[in-house]
């Protein structure tokens, strides 16, 4: 009787050993159901060695590789290309650290995909890509800052304007407000929010998973899935909301920097992976994505479609790099030289601006500024003070440069939103 229920035995193997010859099949009898009747879900079909999906073959890790190296080489040439005319640090700083998604991005996704036949490794493979989307997403609000001139900057130009209601932006619940260095506060606040909720989301869906408490598409109430998914949905649904009040705030100042381009292109490369995942997660409840199953391997669909998801990323990260080397060009830069008599930056010098860019101290103490009580009501002024002496850019050139010490004031602002 085990036999003639179990799905992958054939229905003719099943009837030839649970009945004798020449018998006709009772109905079965009917059992209660020990669980929650689940039976509207179809079964995912199942799919053996012999007839591989399109994930295990070859040409799958071959056509997402292509894919992948060809943005790793667009992107890691724009990278080193801003580095290399490293004039404006400020700017350039945020503008590397975004670009920086493509190859975590497409590498990540691919060795995903040269992993897929080892169940749940993609998890802890996502989890570095996870966490730096986050870290994306406030080094674009920071770029934005910077384009205007700082918090102080922006103040001046917004301050007191009331807040535009309107059903269509978002801001309908903001009709009696106005621009107030609350409302720059609630930005940074809710961008860097997801900043620390992220990576812990990150970390528990690790420890789910290393106790068999988690698995991709599985909404049932006994699986961290349905909760990581709810709670990161809050998160990046709040980040985002912050993202687009920031910009209908300062479309206008922003507007000769190309600010619409710059925020589809980032909101399409983050957000539009999370939804992707979700609509895969639904066609594995559906029935639609098989599952694995053999003696040799056995992947449940839930990474089937993470699988896919990876695929897919593969693909639109070389159509991301193209974008991006668009949206955020370096040939604005090649015309500020750090070198006086106009020569590029020496290779110890790019190397160093890498180390310099990548060091996330610049949002720690954003956090701190913008989450302790005791700054609420400052806003952050940035000056210059020049006259410092640099090291000589190269061993050849034995003039200083005069390099600029960035400060910060903080000034009072009796503002509330």
């Amino acid at each position: 009787m085990h036999r003639l229920w179990r799905r992958d035995v054939p229905l003719s193997e099943r009837l030839g050993e649970a009945s004798p010859a020449g018998v006709a099949l009772a109905s079965p009898p009917t059992v209660a159901s020990a669980g929650p009747n689940i039976s509207w879900l179809p079964e995912a079909p199942l799919v053996t060695p012999e007839q591989p999906i399109f994930l295990m073959t070859v040409a799958a890790q071959a056509v997402s590789g292509f894919f992948v190296w060809t943005a790793l080489l667009i992107t890691c040439h724009q990278i080193y290309m801003h580095l290399r005319f490293y004039s404006s640090p400020n700017e350039q700083r945020h503008i590397v650290r975004i670009l920086f998604i493509v190859p975590i991005y497409a590498f990540d996704s691919w060795l995903s995909l040269l992993f897929f036949t080892n169940d749940q490794y993609y998890v802890y493979f996502d989890t570095v890509r996870d966490c730096y989307e986050a870290f994306v997403i406030y080094n674009f609000l920071s770029l934005c800052y910077e384009y205007l001139g700082g918090e102080s900057a922006i103040m001046a130009e917004i301050r007191g304007k009331p807040i535009e209601s309107s059903c269509i932006y978002g801001t309908c619940c903001l009709w009696s407000k106005a621009y107030s260095i609350g409302f720059l506060r609630f930005c940074k606040q809710a961008t860097l929010q997801f900043c620390v909720v992220k990576p812990l989301m990150a970390m528990v869906t690790v420890i789910l998973q290393a106790f068999g408490k988690y698995r991709d598409g599985d909404f049932n109430v006994a699986s961290g899935y349905l909760y990581v998914t709810i709670i990161y949905n809050i998160s990046v649904s709040l980040s985002l909301y912050a993202l687009f009040l920031f910009y209908f705030a300062t479309r206008a100042l922003l507007s000769p920097y190309s600010p619409m381009l710059k925020f589809l292109m980032v909101k399409s490369v983050i957000f539009l992976s999370f939804w992707q995942g979700m609509v895969l997660a639904i066609l594995e409840k559906c029935g639609t994505i098989p599952q694995i199953s053999s003696a040799e391997v056995s992947v449940g669909e839930g990474t089937v479609a993470a699988g896919y998801q990876n695929f897919i990323i593969c693909i639109e990260m070389f159509f991301a790099a193209l974008a991006l080397r668009h949206a955020f060009t370096y040939k604005v830069y090649m015309d500020k030289r750090l070198d006086p008599q106009g020569r590029c930056a020496p290779m110890k010098s790019i190397s160093s601006s890498l180390k310099e860019t990548m060091n996330p101290g610049d949002m720690v103490q954003d956090a701190i500024h913008n989450f302790s009580p005791a700054y609420q009501q400052y806003t952050q002024q940035s000056t210059l003070e020049q006259g410092v002496p640099a090291p000589p850019v190269s061993r050849n050139h034995s003039a200083t440069v005069a390099r600029d010490n960035e400060k910060t004031l903080l000034l009072s602002s009796d503002d509330e939103f």
